[in-house]
């Protein structure tokens, strides 16, 4: 289980619906959320408010990022649709879309608080 901790539920919530995750509606006002993908993957987001009920002491880190998420793409193209989709959507770009040494079209994006959240497909072969 890949475990998220946020400050604003609704908001992460909202962004992850739009990278395609199937989380229903109405729980975005709940303490924990947690969703099980196809290939038994499960995914769980907790409020800072749940946190602090059971580790009083935990704060927040600071600086850059420590891990990110990575979404596949259908294509080269999708990556840019995606990206934009999330721009419009009022979400924060960190990396506009680019053809990445390794063969991949690429962007990167910041989920509400701040987690690198990777936008990838590969790129034609030559």
């Amino acid at each position: 289980m890949i475990g998220i901790i946020v400050a604003d539920l609704s908001a992460s919530l909202s962004f992850y619906r739009l990278l395609g995750l199937d989380i229903p509606e109405g729980v975005d006002n709940e303490e924990h959320v947690e969703i099980t993908l196809a290939n038994g993957l499960r995914i769980a987001w907790d409020p800072v408010e749940t946190i602090l009920m059971f580790d009083p002491e935990w704060t927040p880190p600071v600086g850059n990022h420590r891990n990110s998420l990575a979404f596949r793409c259908d294509s080269p193209a999708d990556v840019d649709a995606t990206y934009r989709k999330l721009i419009d959507a009022g979400h924060t770009g960190y990396k506009e879309p680019w053809d990445a040494f390794w063969r991949q079209r690429y962007a990167i994006m910041h989920d509400p608080d701040g987690n690198g959240v990777d936008l990838f497909a590969d790129l034609a072969s030559d």
